[in-house]
């Protein structure tokens, strides 16, 4: 099934019985914290076109930010009421909620269930406990587990949501929460790296010294390690890094961090230039023409930005060029090289390591 395209309707801070460390929900989102107005909701359906008729996908309207099932009953019976309409009259076909794994009970999944809701995302963050404990997430593993087998046990959807770089995550604690996260088999993942934002307790240990972000090449290792692990294991990966809001790019918001508005594209073009070189390395190909063969829509993450990975392939391989055809029918995540009569042909998961 196409996945669905997204109506967010972002709910900072509310339901959240504490702040975790890293969060600013105002700068992360863009929206100031406050309740939901009709006016306001009219307003966001407005600006949606509904439904896409080229690609016919499911449309799901969904409460982000803050924790959904954390609220108060009639607060979460109010917001689910609102959006009723549109689901009657077939604007969307569903809903989608986020929250935290020790804030589902049966009474909340009945009521979501009755109102419409097919996905539970839910905040995981890391499945290892030291990490949790350091980020004041307020919740043990065995809260992630237990939402699992209930959200399972309803016929919702799940989500997870990772972070990598927590304080006190590190490569072997991180590969850890992937495995973990393979092993619950949830329908989707997201995943972002940890960045810096003003005004939390994360920025005040960075400024002190006591906590150090990720590079930018370490977010997109660790990242890639999680996106070839989860697609193995058959978990759709549905974003890397957090979506760009105008807030983050206002000098000071983002004090530290791995800050990237094209991270999954850096993560994808670094995934496609290890694939050639180890296809290149197999046939030997100095001083020849060779030829890729990929789908079309991987061509440009297989090219790199601004066609870094051609740069690179051509002069470590000692190329005399290359040539890409794209097909519309070649299936995205392979890649066929052919050389002087040969053919190598790769998935992306062939390039799994141990992430060390």
């Amino acid at each position: 099934m196409a996945a669905p395209r997204i109506i967010p309707i972002f709910l900072p801070y509310q339901g959240c019985r504490q702040r975790c460390i890293y969060c600013n929900e105002s700068i992360a989102t863009g929206v100031a914290p406050g309740a939901l107005s009709e006016e306001t909701l009219q307003k966001i359906m407005a600006l949606s076109s509904g439904r896409s008729k080229p690609d016919c996908r499911p449309v799901q309207i969904a409460f982000y930010g803050g924790t959904f099932t954390g609220m108060a009953a009639e607060e979460q019976t109010r917001l689910l009421r609102m959006v009723q309409p549109f689901l009657r009259e077939g604007r969307v076909d569903s809903l989608r909620i986020s929250t935290r794994p020790d804030e589902i009970d049966e009474d909340n999944l009945d009521l979501l269930r009755r109102h419409g809701v097919k996905t539970v995302e839910i905040g995981a963050q890391s499945l290892v406990e030291d990490v949790l404990r350091r980020s004041r997430r307020g919740h043990t593993v065995e809260d992630v587990l237990s939402a699992v087998k209930r959200l399972r046990r309803k016929g919702f959807e799940i989500g997870i949501h990772l972070m990598a770089g927590l304080p006190g995550d590190s490569r072997q604690s991180f590969a850890t929460t992937i495995d973990r996260t393979c092993i619950l088999q949830p329908d989707t993942v997201r995943l972002h790296p940890t960045l810096v934002f003003r005004d939390t307790a994360l920025a005040a240990l960075y400024n002190e010294g006591r906590y150090s972000p990720l590079s930018l090449s370490e977010a997109v290792r660790q990242s890639r390690y999680a996106l070839l692990r989860l697609e193995k294991a058959g978990i759709a990966v549905i974003r890397i890094g957090l979506q760009t809001t105008p807030e983050m790019e206002l000098p000071g918001n983002v004090v530290a961090g791995p800050f990237s508005p094209a991270l999954r594209s850096l993560v994808n073009a670094g995934i496609f230039r290890e694939m050639a070189s180890l296809q290149l390395s197999a046939v030997a190909p100095e001083g020849r023409t060779v030829a890729f063969l990929l789908s079309q829509r991987d061509i440009s993450d297989f090219r790199g930005k601004k066609n870094e990975n051609i740069a690179f392939l051509t002069k470590r391989f000692g190329l005399q060029g290359i040539r890409i055809a794209g097909s519309p029918d070649y299936p995205r995540g392979w890649l066929t090289l052919r050389s002087d009569g040969r053919t190598v042909v790769l998935h992306r998961t062939g390039l799994l390591t141990t992430l060390s």
